[in-house]
C-alpha cells in the first residue's frame, strides 16, 4: 500500500464531520498550491532529518564522555567496545546524512551517485580527525565552567546540568561540519542545540578553549564572531551584526566579516550587546547591559556609566 492509497481513504466519520468545518476541501486544495512553485517542488532523495541529527550528537557526545554521558556502568574493560560500536553506528548515520545534503547540492550541479558518496567519506574521514581535538576542547570548557562558577561542585554536576556545556558541545560538533561543506547539516545540529538550552550559536561561529557561557539564556553569538580563549561571557549576551550591507538589487551581501573579535581572557556580563567587527582587546571587561559597536583596547573596562560619560563628552554615540 502507498502513502497516496493511505490518503484517498478517509474513513466515512472523518467524511461526516467535513460539513461541520466549512469547505475543506477548497481549503486542502489551497493548502496543496504554496505561493511560490518552489516549495511544491519534491526532491528526488529525502531530506536531511532532524531526528537522526540529534541521534548522531547524542552518540557523538556519549564517545566523548562515555562515564557520563554513555553509560554510567560502563568499566575500563568495555571502554574500547563501548566507544567503537557507539561512533561506527554514528559515523553511519552522518555519512546517511551527508549524502542527503549533498544530494540537494547535486540536484542542481548534476553530480553523480558514486561523486556524492566518494564526498561524503571524504568529509567523514575530516570529521572523525578533528573528534581528537573536540573531546580536549570540550574538556577544557568543562573545567572554566568548574572554575568559573563558584556554585558548581564537581565536573559531573557541569556535565549533567550546565546548559552553557550543551550548547557548547553541539556547537564544537556543528563547526567542525562546518568547517567540512556541510552548512546545512551544521545548521540544524545548532538550532538543536538552540532549542535544547537557549543558547543561539552559529555553527560558523569560531571559539577557543576554555571557554564558558554561565547561565546562558538568550546568548546569540553570530556567525563570523571569532571568539579567543579563556573567554566568559553570561546569559543574554549579543555577539551580533551592526548592519547588513546590500548589493545593487536590495539583497543581503552574504559572507562578510560582520561579528566582534573577542580576544584572549574577556569576560562580558549579562545583557552586553557588541555589535559589528570590532575587537574587544585581551583581559577586557565588558559590564552588564552595554551596549557597544567600537573596538576597545585591552585591559579595559567598559560600564554603562562609562559609555554614557563619553557619549556626552563627545557629543556621538558610540
Amino acid at each position: 500500500m502507498t502513502i497516496d492509497d493511505n490518503v484517498t481513504k478517509i474513513s466515512p466519520q472523518v467524511i461526516e464531520n467535513t460539513s461541520d468545518r466549512g469547505n475543506l476541501d477548497e481549503i486542502i486544495d489551497l493548502l496543496s498550491q504554496p505561493l511560490s512553485p518552489q516549495f511544491l517542488k519534491k526532491n528526488p532523495v529525502p531530506l536531511p532529518s532532524r531526528d537522526a541529527l540529534f541521534r548522531i550528537v547524542d552518540q557523538i557526545r556519549a564517545v566523548l564522555f562515555p562515564f557520563h554521558l554513555g553509560n554510567p556502568e560502563l568499566g575500563q574493560n568495555s571502554l574500547r567496545y563501548f566507544i567503537g560500536h557507539n561512533l561506527s553506528e554514528a559515523l553511519d548515520l552522518l555519512q546517511n546524512q551527508i549524502e542527503r545534503e549533498r544530494w540537494l547540492l547535486g540536484n542542481e550541479l548534476h553530480l553523480d551517485s558514486n561523486l556524492i558518496k566518494s564526498q561524503a567519506q571524504e568529509t567523514i574521514k575530516g570529521f572523525i580527525a578533528q573528534l581528537p581535538q573536540i573531546k580536549s576542547l570540550l574538556e577544557s570548557d568543562v573545567i572554566a565552567a568548574y572554575h568559573g562558577d563558584p556554585a558548581a561542585k564537581n565536573l559531573d554536576e557541569i556535565l549533567f546540568c550546565y546548559p552553557g556545556v550543551t550548547a557548547i558541545s553541539y556547537h564544537r560538533i556543528a563547526h567542525a561540519l562546518f568547517l567540512l561543506n556541510s552548512p546545512l547539516l551544521a545548521r540544524i545540529i545548532a538550532e538543536i542545540g538552540h532549542s535544547l538550552t537557549g543558547i543561539d550559536i552559529h555553527p560558523g561561529a569560531s571559539i577557543g578553549n576554555s571557554f564558558f557561557i554561565d547561565h546562558g539564556t538568550g546568548v546569540v553569538i553570530g556567525e563570523t564572531t571569532i571568539i579567543g580563549d579563556r573567554v566568559r561571557i553570561y546569559q543574554a549576551v549579543t555577539l551580533g551584526a551592526k548592519s547588513f550591507p546590500r548589493d545593487n538589487t536590495g539583497s543581503v551581501i552574504k559572507g562578510n566579516a560582520r561579528h566582534p573579535i573577542i580576544e584572549d581572557d574577556v569576560v562580558i556580563y549579562s545583557g552586553a550587546t557588541i555589535l559589528g567587527r570590532i575587537t574587544v582587546g585581551k583581559g577586557a571587561t565588558i559590564g552588564g547591559n552595554v551596549w557597544l559597536t567600537r573596538s576597545v583596547p585591552p585591559g579595559s573596562f567598559v560600564s554603562q556609566a562609562k559609555v554614557r560619560q563619553e557619549i556626552f563628552d563627545e557629543g556621538a554615540g558610540i
